[in-house]
């Protein structure tokens, strides 16, 4: 079954280009909680000396105004990303009062939705667009599950991969549409064995009960304060976090077959009406509570665990976007925040996750059936659910097999992938993050969501507690380290544009607010 991707990474060995894959571009959005110092969610709003989170390129918000994003800029190595990271979180602790940022992906304390801050992005159309959306998603799924952070990986071959990749394949098309095509090949390998993402890096298999608000539960008693799974790897990615299952039962599901058909069964979702979000209103007492009441408001409150992505122009949508100019990147979801990490994410998780894309590029991608579909996402959820289990079973071609089995049998697989990789940097990063992945596979008490575990366990404290110990320990790795003032201005510097882009916007607008609406949805 894997002979299309070897017979491809020997066509790509034999060209012996060690320059091929230098200049990929490499991202990272990174979610945290800002909790206050009883330990929930703070009520205060997105810190001014932060900057403008509307129009900051760097440092933004989520859903809850309490929810920090930051994001760093397109580079070419991983160290340069993970150097970005760290000075942007840096910078935000050195402007934080008496708060601190959350370790890990599942939320501290939550008192209520009520006490869940929406974010507010001044009263510009484009401002008060995005927080409408927020509105909307509070009251289709509830605010908590709004607050679940996570780290998004984003990835672009280099421009010059390309034209040899299509050449070797003796494609003839216009190249941006085969780059698409091959980017939404990527994307269906990536979602057959996308289970492989929370067992590696899932490190959610405890909550707070508090999250839950009482509501009835499957999962486990920790202790008198925290449910869990004994086996779980990622809660995040399972029946409690993120999941369209409405969407699901209204028959909704994006179609990964083509860009086109991506395209389309987004905004077919976006422009079907649906009579439960109907019953909520649009506009009520003469204020917004969602966007419209479709199926969907915009694109992305579609969840998936991968999106093709293109950089938008203005206001444009990502939908047309896509349709005009085809796919410049990818985003991957599905990751956990490292909770041993400071910053969230880790470099062996970053060479491993480049060298997992190449891996599902270049194995063969045929189209997703209605069969295959219902089987990723139940191997998505055992694997979020019960993925360290002894013997735990997946499904494959209509047959049971061992997670552990299979796991072992891709990561054999991607060795060359990993070899070709190396021939571009110094060293052997890649062979390296492969080879501490493996040790996952053959030992289980490795990952992420069984250190978290063994640590409670070990310190005889529930979700919350260890959770903040991990919190505090980020917190004194940050305010420990220097920041250069070259690095403090430039911050500062983004910080007063981004304002004062804010207040451009907001003089621009000329349209009310349904106007602007009406012309956005009215793109074509």
């Amino acid at each position: 079954m894997y002979r299309t991707a070897r017979r491809r990474l020997q066509r790509l060995l034999d060209l012996r280009h060690s320059h091929l894959m230098r200049n990929s571009a490499i991202g990272v959005e990174k979610e945290s909680l800002r909790v206050n110092p009883e330990g929930s969610i703070a009520q205060t709003p997105h810190p001014r000396r932060l900057g403008a989170p509307l129009t900051h390129p760097f440092i933004t918000t989520d859903y809850s105004e309490a929810l920090t994003e930051f994001i760093t800029p397109p580079f070419h190595h991983i160290h340069e990303v993970l150097d970005f990271l760290r000075d942007t979180q840096q910078f935000v602790y050195h402007n934080l009062e008496d708060e601190f940022l959350w370790a890990t992906s599942m939320p501290c304390v939550v008192p209520g939705e009520t006490q869940i801050p929406i974010a507010r992005y001044g009263h510009s159309n484009a401002g008060m667009m995005k927080h409408v959306y927020r509105r909307g998603l509070g009251y289709r799924y509830g605010r908590t599950m709004q607050v679940i952070a996570g780290v998004h990986f984003n990835y672009s071959f280099p421009p010059e991969f390309w034209p040899v990749y299509a050449e070797l394949e003796g494609n003839r098309q216009v190249l941006q549409d085969f780059i698409s095509e091959s980017y939404m090949a990527l994307i269906r390998n990536l979602q057959r064995f996308g289970w492989l993402i929370p067992y590696l890096f899932g490190a959610s298999p405890a909550v707070c009960k508090s999250f839950l608000g009482g509501a009835p539960t499957t999962l486990q008693e920790f202790n008198e304060n925290t449910y869990y799974e004994p086996w779980a790897t990622s809660l995040r990615m399972g029946d409690i976090g993120y999941q369209n299952n409405k969407e699901n039962r209204l028959g909704i599901k994006a179609s990964y077959d083509s860009l086109d058909s991506y395209v389309e069964s987004l905004t077919c979702a976006i422009e079907t009406p649906c009579p439960e979000y109907e019953k909520i209103g649009v506009v009520v007492d003469g204020e917004y509570r969602q966007l419209n009441a479709n199926i969907l408001q915009i694109e992305n409150e579609y969840y998936s665990t991968i999106r093709p992505k293109q950089l938008l122009n203005g206001n444009e949508k990502p939908t047309l976007a896509l349709k005009r100019r085809g796919v410049s990147y990818v985003e991957l979801r599905s990751l956990d925040v490292n909770t041993f990490d400071p910053l969230g994410i880790h470099a062996e998780q970053m060479y491993f996750l480049e060298c997992f894309l190449l891996f599902c590029l270049l194995h063969e991608s045929p189209p997703i059936s209605a069969v295959e579909r219902r089987t990723i996402d139940e191997n998505e959820l055992r694997a979020a659910h019960r993925g360290r289990q002894p013997g735990l079973e997946l499904l494959r071609d209509g047959q049971g097999l061992t997670l552990r089995e299979w796991a072992a049998e891709l990561l054999e697989e991607m060795h060359g992938v990993c070899e070709l990789l190396d021939l571009s940097t110094s060293g052997r990063p890649y062979c390296s993050a492969l080879e501490m992945q493996q040790a996952k596979v053959h030992d289980p008490e490795l990952t992420p969501s069984a250190r978290s575990l063994a640590e409670m366990r070990e310190r005889g404290e529930g979700f919350y507690h260890f959770a903040r110990h991990m919190s505090e320990i980020h917190r004194h790795f940050f305010m420990n380290l220097p920041l250069s003032e070259q690095r403090q201005r430039y911050f500062t510097d983004l910080a007063t544009k981004s304002h004062e882009d804010q207040k451009a916007l907001e003089a621009a607008d000329e349209l009310s607010f349904p106007r602007y609406l009406e012309r956005y949805y009215a793109q074509h």
